[in-house]
């Protein structure tokens, strides 16, 4: 398990990346056209590009397998996570969403511990007490600086734990990218009744948009990959800090393309986030080395 770990972890972290681009595309995109319409452009594209793959490897998208309730609970959790994650980028800022959805390992650690079984002491449960306590100083309830787009991104959180919580639970028979194109093209199907709520109709985008277009669905399917790659080749509790990556990377592009300057409570509650996941991080594999020293697998 440690090996398998290991390489979770790299494809995670290229993951993180790939998914911080992602972002930025999104909401420079947002500014521009329906955030309906921009969903629904990533899961027609992003759908399809992997089915492609897919059938050239041999494989089906329409199996049984879509029937399955884990399956099923995974895209669900990915519609709805990404419904409200897009809708907080679109109307909040870049850095403050970015660094509420950095509670997400921690809630994934929680929901390993809660609904997978996996060991976590009372020192990691400090530190998702701590995580929490980072994102109220991001979202601020009740004082000056609350955003009620930051409720958006702490929903989309929940959405996405259970998410990957659950992909745990798909059989290992089922491909990964049958998991990834009927994610995507749910993502198509969620921006219709989405549209129609919120009023929004379709316009057609111009060349500059078609590229912008292009650049996010190319990061967003890669990072997709790597990330259903990873959380089915590891543990959960293991690979949850390496989302952190995202956090850097976000805020470096919120600053250079979005000239936001994130105030002195986000960065705090930020760090206070990192820190907690970092200790997680420690922790987990200070307990997986004594574990291992006891059955003399290392010196």
């Amino acid at each position: 398990m440690g090996s398998e770990n290991f390489r979770a972890a790299l494809l995670m972290i290229a993951s993180m990346v790939f998914f911080a681009f992602e972002d930025m595309f999104i909401k420079l995109l947002t500014a521009q056209m329906p955030y309906a319409q921009v969903l629904g452009l990533i899961g027609v594209i992003g759908g399809l590009s992997f089915w492609a793959v897919l059938r050239l490897r041999g494989g089906r998208l329409f199996t049984r397998d879509l029937c399955n309730p884990a399956l099923v609970l995974r895209n669900l959790g990915e519609a709805l996570g990404s419904v409200l994650f897009v809708s907080a980028l679109a109307l909040g800022e870049l850095a403050p969403t970015a660094a509420i959805m950095q509670a997400l390992p921690l809630v994934i650690v929680m929901g390993a511990a809660l609904f997978l079984g996996e060991p976590v002491g009372w020192r990691r449960w400090s530190a998702i007490g701590a995580g929490f306590f980072g994102v109220l100083l991001v979202i601020r309830p009740g004082i000056d600086g609350f955003s009620a787009t930051s409720l958006l991104a702490l929903l989309a959180v929940l959405c996405f734990a259970a998410r990957d919580i659950v992909t745990r639970r798909v059989p290992a028979h089922v491909h990964s990218l049958q998991l990834s194109a009927s994610a995507f093209l749910g993502l198509a199907l969620v921006s219709i009744p989405m549209a129609l709520v919120l009023g929004q109709r379709p316009v057609l985008p111009d060349a500059w948009q078609w590229l912008q277009v292009a650049g996010c669905l190319t990061v967003g399917v890669l990072g997709y990959g790597l990330l259903v790659s990873a959380t089915r080749l590891g543990e959960a509790s293991a690979l949850a800090p390496y989302r952190y990556v995202r956090l850097v990377f976000a805020l470096v592009l919120a600053l250079i393309v979005f000239h936001e300057r994130p105030d002195t409570l986000t960065l705090l509650g930020a760090a206070v986030i990192v820190a907690s996941g970092a200790y997680a991080m420690w922790r987990e594999a200070l307990l997986r080395r004594r574990i291992r020293r006891a059955a003399g697998l290392i010196a």
